[in-house]
């Protein structure tokens, strides 16, 4: 009869089942003690009220589900000891919330020591190494660190493995009007873009500057040559703003979004001229838009 596979991972499972070693040690209540690895209870485990992280994107956790149903957890998440039979996550939420909607019961933890200000500090510097993560998310994280964790400029570039000069290129992006960190939040802009426009002093050049980049979809090169263009002036040389779309393409837009499930670009001159783009992600989300074609 073929038994179940263990959703610990690969070597995981003897380390925490092995008689021979201590690192899953118990004290006398029976509770696992600080610094042991064990295999502890997803309900056991409270969340991170210092995680600055609050959107996961629903289809890459349920990837992440479906590799830990073949391969198991491969890296422990970290918790502290609360009190009895009780903990609280310091990293590791996606793997957490993925391992529940697998269905895991239980998940390898390491267990550490921490207060709250490690906690934070931890939970930081975990976001900023994330690879999804966008320059103004990185921004928030770095001047969290360094007001709230209380840690220098030299301290912060040490422990992230990042230059002063890098640092400090990302905190000046919090001093850009809201709507343009926004734009750069939701990326209708990227960081160069922004680096481009926080070289000009007038805050209403700066938005014009914004409609002009999401509008017409300039480059950062573009940008740069706008703003060194400007000279001291009170608005940009000249940007050419197109029309605004009539209303007609913009329910289209709308629908064709809601049909196909994903973004739809509409470009139109003043002639009339233009293209419908239906951007696709992967191999499979082509195949899914072509069978909604009725190709």
């Amino acid at each position: 009869m073929k038994t179940k596979k263990s959703a610990l991972g690969r070597g995981l499972s003897a380390i925490l089942e092995s008689p021979e070693t201590d690192i899953t040690s118990s004290d006398i209540s029976g509770n696992y003690v600080v610094g042991a690895i064990a295999s502890i209870a997803v309900e056991k485990i409270e969340a991170n009220p210092f995680q600055p992280r609050n959107k996961f994107e629903e289809e890459s956790l349920n990837d992440l589900a479906k590799s830990i149903k073949e391969q198991g957890i491969i890296q422990p998440i970290t918790v502290r000891k609360l009190g009895y039979d009780k903990y609280q996550l310091i990293s590791g939420e996606r793997r957490l919330r993925a391992a529940k909607i697998a269905g895991l019961t239980n998940i390898p933890t390491f267990i550490r020591v921490a207060n709250d200000q490690q906690m934070l500090e931890m939970a930081l510097i975990e976001n900023i190494h994330r690879e999804d993560l966008n320059s103004l998310d990185i921004a928030i994280s770095y001047q969290r660190l360094l007001e709230e964790c209380k840690i220098t400029n030299e301290e912060l570039s040490d422990r992230i493995g990042k230059d002063r000069t890098t640092i400090a290129n990302y905190i000046r992006l919090l001093k850009l009007p809201p709507q343009i960190q926004l734009a750069l939040k939701e990326d209708k802009i990227s960081m160069g873009h922004a680096r481009a426009i926080i070289n000009v002093e007038n805050e209403e050049v700066q938005l014009q500057i914004l409609e002009a980049i999401v509008v017409k979809g300039l480059s950062v090169r573009e940008v740069e040559r706008i703003v060194k263009g400007l000279n001291g002036n009170s608005r940009p040389l000249s940007i050419n703003l197109p029309t605004p779309m009539p209303d007609k393409f913009l329910s289209v837009k709308t629908v064709l979004k809601s049909h196909f499930g994903t973004e739809v670009e509409i470009k139109r001159n003043t002639k009339g001229k233009g293209s419908i783009v239906i951007p696709f992600k992967s191999e499979e989300e082509f195949d899914r838009l072509i069978s909604l074609l009725e190709m």
